[in-house]
């Protein structure tokens, strides 16, 4: 199987000087790890899973080609884009914790997304964990799980999707994602506002679509939020 995932990273090496760049963010270096499947640089904002307790801004690119990691070490010294030790010292307390993290996320979104499946008052989930989503194999054969990154449709519009976003309380509304905390947010007004209309119709991303980044709460309580949210977004 890791030979066929490392077939799609060759037919791009075939041509000269392109590399190929996974953003690996949602994923976490716990459940993926995009260099062993032949990708040539790995993209993460470590203000997200990797940190977990949404109190750093940082990025990083990593990369196992010596080259490649001269040049990025050139750029990082010439432009200056070196983090502060404290932040530092916060992404290392953080990334102690990122496997016990991760396994909570994943525990938690999957049942999330399940109990989603199964309400009336929802259209559609995506979550690569669950059978229904059309990537479910290719997901199961290069990762080892999966974050707490889910997609939903509510039944209705922008009006439902809001009232539901008003309505939850333990979860937050906010664009970040990848914290100890809960966040939910609506795609179409808030992280791709900026975005065509057309063009988002076209990446799927309607009114009535809704993301959430579930936390490490306890789940009965997340998923009697989620309950009452739906309950009071749309009438059935």
């Amino acid at each position: 199987m890791l030979k066929q995932l490392l077939y799609r990273p060759k037919v791009a090496h075939q041509q000269q000087g392109v590399h190929v760049i996974v953003d690996n963010t949602f994923a976490s270096p716990y459940f993926q790890r995009p260099l062993d499947l032949g990708a040539d640089m790995v993209l993460h904002s470590i203000s997200k899973y990797i940190n977990g307790h949404t109190d750093v801004i940082m990025g990083a690119v990593m990369t196992s080609n010596e080259a490649l990691a001269e040049q990025i070490g050139f750029l990082q010294n010439s432009i200056g884009t070196v983090p502060s030790p404290f932040d530092c010292y916060m992404v290392n307390r953080g990334v102690k914790t990122l496997h016990l993290r991760m396994r909570e996320h994943q525990k938690n979104a999957l049942a999330v997304a399940k109990a989603l499946e199964k309400n009336p008052r929802v259209t559609k989930v995506l979550h690569p964990g669950l059978e229904s989503h059309p990537q479910h194999e290719l997901a199961k054969s290069q990762m080892k799980g999966f974050s707490g990154m889910i997609t939903f449709y509510i039944k209705g519009g922008v009006k439902e999707a809001t009232k539901f976003l008003q309505s939850v309380k333990i979860f937050c509304l906010a664009e970040s994602l990848g914290g100890y905390e809960s966040l939910c947010e609506h795609p179409a007004i808030m992280t791709h506002a900026s975005v065509p209309a057309e063009h988002r119709e076209a990446l799927g991303i309607s009114d009535s679509l809704i993301r959430l980044s579930v936390g490490i709460e306890d789940l009965d309580d997340l998923l009697n939020d989620i309950e009452q949210a739906l309950a009071a977004a749309v009438q059935m």
